[in-house]
């Protein structure tokens, strides 16, 4: 199948530390041993940060499903295997265990992946889960008849290229790929995402990495999200929809 492209504009032992935030760009550490320490969240490993951000009781995205992924339920297969990506507290993954696939959700805050099966058990469905960096994944030859990316641009330009090629090698021949992610416009916007430009997505960028399929669409678009406390408000977002 010849390459198209359709563009519209229209993550007895001693407990773990937990963070908890008391301003935007600041957060109380509380050690085991009862020591508080402030810390900038500008100095915070990527690590922390996030499990600063998860460590808090209510899912901070939302507990269903993001909007675009949602919106592709009718493309998925009736059965398969899908690895879902830094997939944080769940809620993407519990969709799709939800729709009867085999679902793995890899994340690497421990906090998160507890949040997801809490989830999955609430929805009553079995949601596969291992603690995972990305950057430093063992990525399984076309193992995967569907994967998702949603939202996880806290990848560096260089870590980014690395998950990708993890990604394309991951996805079976014919796999189906959904992946969203902010724009460099949503920095006007301020409502979600990473400050560094580099780390969003384009459509040069997209095509660049994922051009070879055998089918690829794009979709570039503003639009109004609520999802949780932390997508809420206008927002610049590409959508990828594409098979290997």
């Amino acid at each position: 199948m010849s390459y198209r492209r359709a563009l519209c504009r229209e993550r007895p032992q001693m407990a773990p530390p937990m963070f908890i935030p008391v301003f935007d760009s600041a957060w109380i550490l509380i050690q085991p041993s009862g020591v508080y320490t402030s810390q900038p969240e500008s100095t915070m490993s990527e690590f922390d940060r996030w499990q600063g951000r998860f460590a808090v009781p209510e899912y901070i995205f939302g507990e269903e499903p993001n909007v675009f992924l949602a919106s592709q339920k009718d493309r998925l297969p009736n059965s398969g295997k899908v690895l879902a990506v830094a997939d944080g507290e769940g809620r993407n993954g519990v969709f799709l265990a939800e729709q009867g696939l085999d679902t793995l959700s890899i994340d690497f805050s421990p906090y998160a992946q507890a949040k997801a099966q809490a989830l999955a058990k609430k929805r009553g469905v079995i949601l596969r889960t291992e603690l995972a960096d990305v950057h430093n994944y063992n990525w399984s030859s076309e193992e995967y008849d569907v994967i998702a990316e949603i939202f996880t641009q806290f990848s560096t330009p260089e870590e980014r290229k690395g998950k990708f090629a993890g990604i394309r090698k991951a996805l079976k021949k014919g796999g189906l790929l959904l992946l969203e992610g902010y724009t460099p416009k949503q920095l006007q916007y301020g409502t979600g995402g990473p400050k560094q430009i580099e780390h969003l997505y384009t459509m040069d960028l997209l095509e660049k990495e994922f051009g070879d399929f055998s089918k690829v669409l794009i979709k570039e678009y503003d639009t109004y999200m609520s999802e949780g406390s932390s997508h809420v408000g206008m927002a610049a977002v590409i959508d990828l929809v594409a098979w290997k």
